[in-house]
C-alpha cells in the first residue's frame, strides 16, 4: 500500500479531528465494508460531505468484514479499499476500525453528523445516540437503485 495521509490510526485521527473542530469546522462520519465501490457508494459520501465540512469515513477491516459478510468477503482487502477510498478528494480522513461496530471511533470524534444509507433506519444507525446527545444530527441516505455490493458479489461468483 502506498502511504496515505488520509489514512490514520484512530489516536491519529482523534488528533486531527480536534484540530478540525477547533477551526469550527462541521465533522461528517459515515462507515462501510466498501468492499466493492459501486457508483450507489460515490453518490453516497458525496452527499454526505455535503452535510459538513469534513468527512471521516470508518472502513471495516477484512476481520470485521468475515464476521459481517460470510468467509468469502471481503473480496478486497482493507489497505487497497482504504487507498481506493482516499482518491476521493471528498473523503478527508479514514480510519480501519476492527470491530463489528464503528462506536468506539464515533465515541472517540463525536462527528456533527452521522450518516448511512437509507437502508439503515435513524433509530438503527449505530451511535445515533452517541451524536444526538452532543448536539449532532444522524442522517438515512436515499440509496441508488438497483446498486449493492452483495448484488455485484453474487453476479461476479457466477461468472
Amino acid at each position: 500500500m502506498t502511504q496515505n495521509s488520509k489514512i490514520l490510526k484512530l489516536t491519529s485521527l482523534v488528533k486531527a479531528i480536534n484540530k478540525e473542530k477547533r477551526k469550527g469546522n462541521k465533522i461528517v462520519f459515515t462507515n462501510g465494508c466498501f468492499d466493492l465501490l459501486h457508483v450507489g457508494h460515490t453518490r453516497y459520501l458525496k452527499d454526505a460531505r455535503k452535510l459538513g465540512d469534513v468527512l471521516v469515513l470508518g472502513v471495516n477491516s477484512d476481520a470485521s468484514v468475515r464476521r459481517l459478510k460470510g468467509p468469502a468477503r471481503p473480496i478486497v482487502n482493507e489497505k487497497e479499499r482504504a487507498e481506493l477510498l482516499a482518491e476521493f478528494p471528498f473523503i478527508d480522513y479514514i480510519v480501519i476500525f476492527g470491530e463489528d461496530t464503528p462506536v468506539r471511533t464515533i465515541k472517540a470524534i463525536v462527528p456533527d453528523f452521522l450518516v448511512k444509507g437509507g437502508d439503515w433506519p435513524v433509530e438503527k444507525i449505530v451511535g445515533n445516540e452517541i451524536v444526538k446527545a452532543a448536539g449532532g444530527k444522524v442522517r438515512s441516505m436515499p440509496l441508488v437503485p438497483g446498486r449493492s455490493t452483495s448484488k455485484l458479489a453474487i453476479l461476479l461468483r457466477g461468472l
